[in-house]
């Protein structure tokens, strides 16, 4: 065989089913596991001719798909399968994490890009997320680790403290906790969340960030500190431990 999954899915199971089309066998077994444990039912190969074939077979309800494949690049797939009008959802798994990488692969109709390394809980997180867009159902809460974001009613919660976000605060917690450990720069934060290109100047993330730790009474507890962690010199992360 080859793949690291069984040849035919469980038709039996109510549970989605996914495509995981990546070449480095380490990293196949890792998000196999993973994803397996969260419940999902996962077929596995190797290159992205058999990608793109499997593809078009159209059992499937996700596609998490690497750029850098033998055969056929991720991007040349995703490009032919969007060509076809094939609608299915995928999400690119990349060491490709670069800026225009990214924009590259939502331009062709991606649903999703998480670069390498990755958590494999954030993964699981973000299908959940694309199937929950795809079939209409929004979910309300966005969260990760010991914090939870209300989309409704912008309450953010974390650790039993509950606290009520303004616009601002709320999308610049949301643009942390949707790429946990990923570090964002002040400037890249201004223009998500207040749509500002560069001012030097302009300290107003660090205020931000300072009344949203106030709001959710950020003092260390149990040995851990509030997940927003400041890099010195350079921005901000949301801070996302091994095993949470």
């Amino acid at each position: 065989m080859n793949d690291l999954s069984n040849s035919e899915y469980d038709h039996a199971t109510c549970a989605p089913r996914l495509l995981l089309v990546e070449d480095e066998i380490r990293i196949a077994e890792f998000v196999l596991s993973g994803l397996r444990s969260a419940g999902f039912e996962v077929r596995h190969v190797k290159d992205g001719a058999s990608g793109l074939a499997e593809i078009l077979n159209g059992e499937h309800d996700l596609v998490i798909l690497d750029v850098m494949l033998p055969a056929l690049s991720g991007f040349e797939v995703l490009t032919k399968v969007r060509d076809m009008g094939d609608p299915v959802p995928v999400i690119f798994l990349s060491a490709r994490g670069e800026l225009p990488d990214r924009l590259q692969g939502f331009q062709m109709g991606a649903d999703d890009y998480l670069p390498k390394p990755f958590f494999v809980e954030e993964l699981v997180a973000r299908i959940r997320a694309v199937l929950a867009r795809k079939s209409g159902h929004v979910l309300d809460e966005i969260s990760a680790g010991d914090m939870t974001l209300n989309k409704v009613s912008h309450h953010a919660t974390w650790r039993g403290t509950v606290a009520q976000l303004s616009q601002r605060e709320f999308h610049l917690v949301e643009c942390l906790i949707r790429s946990p450990n990923h570090i964002f720069s002040r400037q890249q934060l201004l223009k998500h969340v207040w749509g500002i290109s560069f001012n030097p100047e302009t300290n107003v993330v660090d205020v931000c960030i300072q009344r949203i730790r106030k709001k959710l009474n950020c003092q260390p507890r149990e040995g851990r500190m509030f997940p927003i962690e400041t890099i010195r010199g350079v921005g901000y992360r949301f801070c996302l431990d091994e095993g949470t």
